[in-house]
């Protein structure tokens, strides 16, 4: 699957770019394309393209707080978890949210 996301946690220094970090590693094991876009102390890092967000299956959105310009992803589906997930379990996250997409595509 294509899957782009956003990370922002509360101070924006450390389990933001822990979480992106391990989400696009965890989920190239597993065999999908994954770009994480971090949203925190430094600014946002790894900027999501129009062109990308088109192109993704879903949008993972692991933040402890509100994102700047989500309504760039209106339209796509939207998964939210907590960004403490992702930072130790991002592999069990990734394959819950793409087992959900591919669920919600059968029905």
């Amino acid at each position: 699957m294509n899957i782009v996301g956003v990370t922002s946690c509360i101070a924006g220094l450390a389990h933001t770019p822990m979480a992106a970090k391990s989400l696009e590693k965890e989920g190239s094991r597993l065999g999908h394309r994954v770009k994480i876009e971090q949203q925190g102390a430094m600014g946002t890092l790894d900027r999501i393209s129009a062109q990308e967000i088109a192109d993704a299956d879903f949008v993972l959105i692991a933040a402890d707080r509100s994102i700047e310009e989500e309504e760039r992803f209106i339209g796509k589906t939207i998964i939210r978890v907590k960004i403490g997930q992702c930072v130790s379990h991002a592999a069990d996250v990734i394959s819950k949210c793409v087992a959900a997409v591919e669920a919600r595509r059968n029905q």
